[in-house]
This record gives structure tokens, C-alpha cells and sequence, in this order.
């Protein structure tokens, strides 16, 4: 299985990479952010707990996130792999993953993360906003505040993995097309040398 966490700050283009990597390596695509927005859609108890850190643009905390994203992964067992987006944002989310992960005999291949500086972030989630009417975008405030705690809490899951030697940092500006290639050729020289070795 190739597992993979993509990585970065909100606005990094996680999302939309993630669709160019499904496409190409047929993995099954789990984004916190889409399963938190279907639970509290649907009104689900544990939706309903996640908005209410959501509207603050607080994290949401992790023995919610791991009983969604549980649930998602054991939905969808037969596949290539899959993508975390958005996902682990802590160090004991990042431990419950690899526990989790290791009880379907399976583990985590890589995290790729995309660097993209605070101005462009913020140009980028303004811009999404108006186009797709997501609330927690519009705010520029609320904005900085998700990068904040994405600067204070969410980066230091880099480290976790950069001990392990799983982490690849990847150049996040420039065309979509232009950021998935660096993304397509930092996979393929894993998968190589997951096959030499």
C-alpha cells in the first residue's frame, strides 16, 4: 500500500493535488476538512462537535478527528492506498495513525509537504472563498489565525516524520501542473526504490 500524508498550510493546494496524485496512482483521497464538512452537513454528533472548534478556527480535537477518519479508512480497506490530507495535524495524531495503520499491516510511505509563504496562503484562501463560498475562507482574520495554528501545532508533525526519514519537503509555488510534476517525481523515486530494494 502506498500510504501518503500531504502536508502544508491551509491554502498550500493540498486538495487540488490530491485529486492530480489520485488520478495517477489510484489512491482513495481522505481530507479531514471534506469528512468534517459532510458530518456537520449531515448532523452528526461527532459534525456537530467539530464545528463548533471549526468556527473558531481552532483544531478539532483528535479523538474526534481519529473516530472519522477510523471510519473512513476501514470503509475502503481493498484499496491502492491513500492520501491524508489534512491529517495528522498532532504528534498523538500522528502516533495514533501509525497504531491504526499497523493494525491493517500497513504504514505510513511518506509525508510530502508543500511550502508556500504567508502572503500567497492568504491571497490564495481570499480567492478560494469567492468562488466557493466557504465561510472560513472569506475572513482574513480567521485565515491568520489557521496558519497560526497551523505554525504552532500542525508543523511540528514534520518533525515526527523527519526523524523517521519519510519527510519531503516540495516547492509549493508556481503551476498546478508544475507542482504536481515535483510531486509525481518525488513518488515515483520512492516507488523505485521501494522495487530495487
Amino acid at each position: 500500500m502506498l500510504n501518503i500524508v500531504l502536508f502544508g498550510p491551509p491554502g498550500a493546494g493540498k486538495g487540488t493535488q490530491s485529486e492530480n496524485l489520485v488520478a495517477r496512482y489510484g489512491l482513495v483521497h481522505l481530507s479531514t476538512g471534506d469528512i468534517f464538512r459532510r458530518n456537520i452537513q449531515n448532523e452528526t454528533v461527532l459534525g456537530q462537535l467539530a464545528k463548533s472548534f471549526m468556527d473558531k478556527g481552532e483544531l478539532v480535537p483528535d479523538s474526534v478527528t481519529i473516530k472519522m477518519l477510523e471510519s473512513e479508512v476501514n470503509g475502503q480497506l481493498d484499496s491502492k492506498g491513500f492520501i491524508f490530507d489534512g491529517f495528522p495535524r498532532t504528534q498523538a495524531q500522528a502516533e495514533a495513525l501509525e497504531s491504526f495503520l499497523a493494525e491493517k499491516e500497513t504504514s505510513i510511505s511518506c509525508m510530502l509537504a508543500l511550502e508556500v509563504e504567508e502572503r500567497i496562503l492568504v491571497e490564495r484562501l481570499l480567492g478560494r472563498a469567492a468562488v466557493s463560498g466557504r465561510s472560513d475562507d472569506a475572513d482574513e482574520t480567521i485565515i491568520r489565525n489557521r496558519i497560526a495554528v497551523y505554525h504552532s501545532q500542525t508543523a511540528l508533525v514534520a518533525e515526527h516524520y523527519k526523524t523517521q526519514g519519510k519527510y519531503i519537503g516540495i516547492d509549493g509555488i508556481g503551476t498546478v501542473d508544475v507542482i504536481a510534476s515535483r510531486l509525481f517525481s518525488s513518488i515515483d523515486g520512492l516507488l523505485a526504490g521501494k522495487v530495487q530494494g
